[in-house]
C-alpha cells in the first residue's frame, strides 16, 4: 500500500532533504526510524523535491510503500522515534498512480529575513544588516509575475529542457514594529536555486547596488544578473505544496 507522509523539518542541522553519503540528511532520518518502527532492513522514501543544506520545510510531502497492516498509531509512534526538528502530522494513504515529486500542482516557498539583530531567528532567518529600500524591492517583486522565463535565476540551467515558470504568487511583507519581513512565491515550478538567485538579488536591488531597470533587463533576456550569489539559506523555507487528489 501507497503513502503520503506529511511532515515539517528544521534543516538546520541537516545536509538537505536528500539522501547523501557520509552527511546527515532529514530523508535517511526518517528512512531509519521507519524501518526501526515497522522491524525492517530498510525502507525506502522518496520525497517531493530536494532542498538544500540548511533549508526548512514547513510542508512537505513523502511517498512510502508500506505492505504490513498496522495496529498501532503510526503517526504517534515515529514522532516519539524522530529527533525533536523533525516531525510527522499525518500518514495518508493515496493511490498507486499518486506521486509526491511528479503531481505536485504547485509549491510555495517563503523566505525570512530579518534587519534588526535577533539571535533567536537567527537559523530560521536571514539578519541583513544594511539599511533596506523595500519600496524598490517590492516593485522588482512586482516584476516576477509578468515573466516566465527564468533561465537568468538558474544555478545550473543545462539541467532542464526549459526554464519557464508559471509565478502564481509572489509578495514582500514588511513588519516595520518586529523588523522580521519575508518574501512569498509561488508557482508551478521551480529551478535549481532560483529563489536563494532571486532573494540574493532582491537584497542587491534594497541595497541600491542594482537597479530596477538591471534586474528586469534579466527577466526579459535570461542572461545572469552581474550578482550570481545566492542568499543565505537559513531563511527559506518550503512552506506549501499543493495536489490536485489532496483537498
Amino acid at each position: 500500500m501507497k503513502y503520503f507522509l506529511h511532515l515539517a523539518y528544521k534543516g538546520t542541522n541537516y545536509h538537505g532533504w536528500q539522501w547523501q553519503p557520509n552527511v546527515n540528511s532529514v530523508q535517511e532520518v526518517i528512512e531509519t526510524a521507519l524501518a526501526k518502527m515497522l522491524g525492517e532492513k530498510k525502507i525506502s522514501i522518496g520525497g517531493c523535491g530536494r532542498t538544500d543544506a540548511g533549508v526548512h520545510a514547513s510542508q512537505y510531502y513523502a511517498q512510502v510503500r508500506i505492505e504490513k497492516e498496522l495496529d498501532f498509531d503510526p503517526v504517534f509512534r515515529l514522532n516519539k522515534m524522530l529527533p525533536s526538528d523533525i516531525v510527522v502530522y499525518d500518514l495518508i494513504r493515496v493511490e498507486e498512480n499518486q506521486h509526491a515529486q511528479h503531481q505536485a500542482t504547485s509549491r510555495t516557498y517563503t523566505y525570512h529575513f530579518h534587519t534588526k539583530a535577533n539571535p533567536f531567528v537567527n537559523d530560521v532567518s536571514t539578519f541583513v544588516e544594511d539599511d533596506l529600500d523595500f519600496e524598490k524591492m517590492k516593485t522588482a517583486v512586482s516584476l516576477l509575475k509578468k515573466y516566465k522565463n527564468y533561465h537568468a535565476f538558474c544555478k545550473q540551467p543545462d539541467l532542464y529542457p526549459h526554464h519557464d515558470c508559471d509565478i502564481k504568487e509572489a509578495f514582500l511583507e514588511i513588519d516595520e514594529t518586529t523588523q522580521r519581513h519575508f518574501f512569498k512565491i509561488k508557482a508551478d515550478r521551480f529551478l535549481r536555486s532560483m529563489i536563494r538567485l532571486l532573494m540574493g538579488n532582491l537584497f542587491e536591488i534594497g541595497k541600491g547596488k542594482m537597479s530596477l531597470e538591471a534586474f528586469e533587463r534579466c527577466l526579459k533576456s535570461g542572461e545572469a544578473p552581474a550578482f550570481f550569489r545566492e542568499a543565505f539559506p537559513q531563511g527559506l523555507f518550503l512552506s506549501g505544496v499543493e495536489y490536485e487528489f489532496l483537498k
